[in-house]
């Protein structure tokens, strides 16, 4: 839905309200200017975005991805606001199946912006993992760096931990060997 047209519906649900009140129905008319509350709501906080936060609270990643695939173009649909949380939840949605995917996602929703501290710490968080997979431990040490400035609570303090154990270990493509060339050389 349109973001515009919860305005036209907000404005509706207010006229039929106030010409209750005028027509002596002032209990239902207070109630439907009250009501017009959700739709003005809605356009700031969409419904699909509430939806997916509420699926992924209870793990349930399928129907969490559904409610995102419901905003088909997410500029006419969402709010200046909601831009950055679209692609933070999608990050979040494709992550076990599609880590690669993460990282551009990620940086979107940096870019567009996140009003939470821990949703912020988060996004760092994921963009270091990417950045320690691809052998980049410089980036990688300073996105964890920012992550555990943002993440005040300490959350996250155990992930962080880990991936700084993970970063004081080797990587294991510069010290595999490859089988095949440990007789080079002796038939030569």
């Amino acid at each position: 839905m349109n973001k515009y047209i919860k305005f036209v519906a907000a404005a509706i649900i207010i006229a039929l309200g106030v010409y209750l009140m005028f027509n002596r129905n002032i209990g239902w008319g207070i109630v439907l200017v009250v009501l017009s509350a959700i739709p003005i709501a809605l356009f700031f906080k969409n419904e699909n975005i509430l939806l997916a936060f509420w699926q992924l609270r209870k793990q349930n990643l399928e129907k969490a991805s559904k409610f995102l695939s419901n905003i088909t173009n997410y500029k006419s649909q969402l709010h200046k606001s909601q831009y950055g949380y679209f692609h933070y939840l999608q990050a979040l949605t494709i992550a076990q199946d599609n880590p690669a995917k993460t990282e551009g996602l990620m940086k979107k929703a940096l870019e567009y912006g996140l009003n939470m501290k821990h949703d912020r710490a988060m996004a760092k968080l994921n963009l270091a993992a990417s950045a320690l997979s691809k052998g980049r431990k410089a980036e990688a040490q300073k996105l964890l760096d920012e992550a555990k400035q943002l993440d005040s609570a300490g959350m996250m303090a155990d992930q962080i931990k880990m991936m700084k154990e993970q970063m004081k270990m080797p990587t294991m493509q510069k010290h595999m060997h490859n089988p095949h060339m440990r007789n080079r050389g002796k038939f030569f």
